[in-house]
């Protein structure tokens, strides 16, 4: 469409050198849509305005809060603006070049999709490198991929609870404390699940990269083997699964939201397990280091251990941070002796 004003549209050619585009150096065209047309113009003026305050930054997505002619009126609104990955390398090499940008909006009934981010951020850098790799056309790979986009972003969670049910309990003691498993006898989308739910119910980037690592090495040499989960019948089969008392009471909590069906409350649920973990392993920590000087303080530490359903998993953690401090690790022996006995 011909810029007027601030523009339209929602792919967009401009700059690839600019950074901040003004309403003169850039024009929005529609590409594809699937809401009203009166809808679609107040989406691409929004748009307009963001990129005209240089507020879109590549690759990163953002979300928004929008008022739409439709029946929902508010909805909320995920943005993103990119350039094809060979095209980017291109531009970079021709500074002078115009290559084409495009910016991709997801809508949902709130802001809720702020919950999701970082997983449409991934869904997009996907169809970037799609797009570049096989040069795939609009209709044959793009307008499916984006209208999946809700199925295939947002619901691998719930669909993971709703096939494990009360197994739910052993596949988060193995993201908790990071046990190899397998995925046997399953179609791609149940494995991509599995695999995306246990990244997602793990402490990684809240741990120390380094305990992970550790982490990860301990337990594969300690068990020997990988938890297998065997998805050949109706109902996952699990063989060598552990689980805690913490993990069955977070795998009810699941249970319980499961009855409303919405996504995004998973995700909250799951945010708030990994939040709990975290707070246990600060406790304990703070118990360890109190311990080093006093015997009421290490009486403490068990205590707190025994009642907070995974005590299992917390001391393996600890065990592997405190490994080169002499006096955390005596505290940590005693401790694995008590949990023992």
């Amino acid at each position: 469409r011909s810029p007027q004003g601030a523009g339209s549209g929602d792919g967009s050619p401009s700059s690839a050198a600019a950074e901040t585009p003004s309403s003169e150096d850039f024009s929005l065209s529609l590409l594809d849509t699937n809401l009203p047309a009166e809808a679609e113009t107040e989406l691409r003026s929004f748009i307009a305005k963001r990129l005209t305050k240089g507020a879109l930054f590549e690759g990163m997505g953002n979300v928004a809060s929008v008022g739409l002619s439709i029946p929902e009126n508010k909805l909320g609104c995920y943005y993103c603006r990119f350039q094809q990955e060979n095209l980017l390398e291109m531009a970079t090499l021709e500074s002078d070049m115009n290559a084409p940008e495009y910016v991709v909006c997801f809508l949902g009934g709130s802001e809720k999709e702020d919950t999701f981010r970082l997983e449409l951020d991934k869904y997009i850098q996907s169809l970037k490198i799609n797009l570049a790799l096989e040069q795939k056309t609009l209709e044959t790979y793009v307008n499916p991929y984006l209208k999946s986009w809700f199925e295939n972003a947002i619901c691998p969670i719930q669909r993971v609870v709703q096939l494990f049910q009360e197994k739910l309990a052993f596949l988060l003691h193995a993201a908790l404390s990071y046990t190899p498993v397998e995925v046997k006898n399953a179609d791609e989308r149940t494995e991509k699940d599995i695999s995306r739910f246990l990244a997602a119910a793990s402490l990684q980037g809240l741990v120390q990269e380094e305990t992970m690592t550790s982490l990860c090495i301990a337990m594969t040499e300690e068990q020997h083997k990988s938890m297998i989960i065997d998805c050949g019948g109706p109902q996952p089969q699990l063989h060598n699964a552990g689980s805690n008392r913490f993990c069955e009471d977070w795998m009810h909590a699941f249970l319980n939201g499961a009855e409303g069906g919405n996504p995004f409350l998973f995700q909250q649920i799951l945010e708030n397990f990994k939040l709990k973990a975290i707070q246990d392993i600060n406790n304990l920590k703070r118990f360890i280091r109190q311990a080093e000087m006093n015997h009421y303080a290490l009486f403490k530490c068990y205590m707190f251990l025994k009642n907070c359903g995974s005590g299992d998993i917390l001391l393996k953690i600890v065990k592997v941070e405190h490994a080169e401090m002499p006096e955390a690790r005596n505290v940590v022996t005693v401790l694995e002796e008590f949990m023992r006995e």
